[in-house]
């Protein structure tokens, strides 16, 4: 029997499983020296992609926006900036034209010890930093699909635009980083559901960013607005930079999300009857909402009426209250699809993407969630992980084959085209 732990709220939960049952646990590819995150920064401003540098293109007496991403985001930007505005003041920016710009999208806004946190104290010390705002935003254009882009003003009057952000997959929009530092990130609700309705369509995945009709909409902003530069990192477990790319906001962040993808992908010869996943505990299990993303790339490693095994403690129950409501609202999981097609809600978003997973295969909870709440999701609810692959395997048979994700929220099953 192989024995193997997941991550639950502060503590572990344990799972033996027989060894001719086990295909492999699925992780990111370690990363044993990733090398001084500075030096990283300072080879790729050096070496800017499809771009000329940052120094050659500011010029002084510009007025320049830095797009950075706000608290709930992982990327160290406080690690980033310093050299983003080092390259600034080397082209005769002064401190007092750069405005560093927080986007919240759709969250709530922050305090001015966050901004400190998000930034550095010597840069929160020099340089004005802001939230966007939803109720200070001006229409620059549409896109092909309809999609309105209301674009913070300060943005839009600023004569370049500099974007700081990490790749990370993303369970629709493919991945994060890049034009996404503009749509969703300094825009109104409205743009943002607009955009995120297209969430549903067939080529709106994790790990696909070209021909994705979320992202391809979103990067039409371009023809409006110029995203004049990026610096996009790629982070490791530890949240350490491993990996940075600079320049064209299109170019440069395909060669990122092609780095990312020899860390977190991880190719597949064979689906499962069993997937267990984890987020890997807190904070990444603290509620559902956040949960969600481990089951969402469990999805790609699973057999179709296979089962689903989601172990996180959401301690804090759903975490969101559009989500709760659309959840509490629907009789069944077709409900929650039907909806988000003519009603697309932030937080119903999720509550669907979790109802079209339910679909696909059955999903057993192992949670501190109540009875009653796990099977509003459309999971059977469980309280111990071997109780719940113990009752797997009693349903898919004694050779039913298993993977394990320990760190599931950040690591990508592939099997054929995803």
């Amino acid at each position: 029997m192989t024995k193997i732990e997941f991550g639950y709220g502060k503590t572990k939960m344990a799972v033996e499983i027989a060894e001719k049952n086990l295909i492999a646990s699925l992780l990111p590819k370690k990363q044993e020296n990733c090398g001084d995150y500075r030096t990283v920064l300072t080879e790729s401003l050096a070496h800017p992609i499809g771009s000329k540098k940052l120094t050659e293109i500011a010029k002084a007496g510009q007025k320049v926006a830095v797009l950075i991403s706000d608290v709930t985001r992982p990327c160290p930007s406080y690690k980033i900036l310093p050299f983003v505005v080092g390259e600034l003041n080397a082209a005769g920016v002064k401190d007092e034209d750069i405005l560093i710009v927080s986007g919240l999208g759709s969250h709530r806004k922050q305090s001015a010890e966050e901004h400190r946190r998000l930034v550095g104290e010597d840069l929160f010390q020099r340089i004005k930093v802001v939230d966007s705002d939803v109720e200070n935003c001006v229409l620059i254009g549409e896109s092909s699909r309809g999609t309105p882009f209301e674009v913070f003003t300060p943005v839009v009057k600023a004569d370049i635009r500099v974007a700081v952000g990490n790749i990370d997959y993303h369970y629709f929009a493919g991945y994060s980083g890049g034009c996404k530092a503009v749509v969703p990130g300094v825009c109104t609700r409205n743009t943002i559901e607009k955009n995120h309705s297209m969430m549903l369509l067939n080529d709106a995945k994790v790990g696909k960013a070209d021909g994705n009709p979320v992202r391809s909409d979103l990067e039409e902003s371009l023809q409006f607005l110029s995203l004049d530069f990026i610096v996009n990192v790629v982070l490791n477990e530890k949240k350490e930079i491993v990996a940075a790319v600079s320049g064209h906001p299109i170019e440069a962040h395909r060669k990122g999300c092609a780095i990312l993808d020899t860390l977190y992908k991880q190719p597949i010869t064979e689906l499962a009857d069993i997937v267990i996943a984890s987020p890997g505990g807190l904070p990444k299990d603290i509620n559902v909402y956040q949960a969600q993303k481990a089951l969402d790339n469990a999805q790609w490693a699973v057999k179709e009426g296979g089962t689903i095994i989601l172990v996180g403690e959401c301690g804090e129950g759903y975490g969101e209250k559009t989500f709760e409501c659309w959840v509490n609202e629907a009789n069944c999981a077709e409900d929650l699809l039907k909806r988000i097609r003519v009603d697309f809600k932030l937080g119903g978003h999720k509550a669907a993407a979790i109802a079209k997973v339910s679909q696909k295969a059955k999903i057993f909870l192992v949670s501190s969630l109540p009875k009653k709440m796990a099977e509003k999701l459309y999971m059977m609810p469980f309280s111990d992980l071997q109780a719940a692959y113990d009752a797997a395997m009693a349903e898919k048979g004694q050779d039913a084959t298993v993977y394990c994700m320990t760190v599931g929220g950040t690591t990508l099953p592939c099997y054929g085209e995803v």
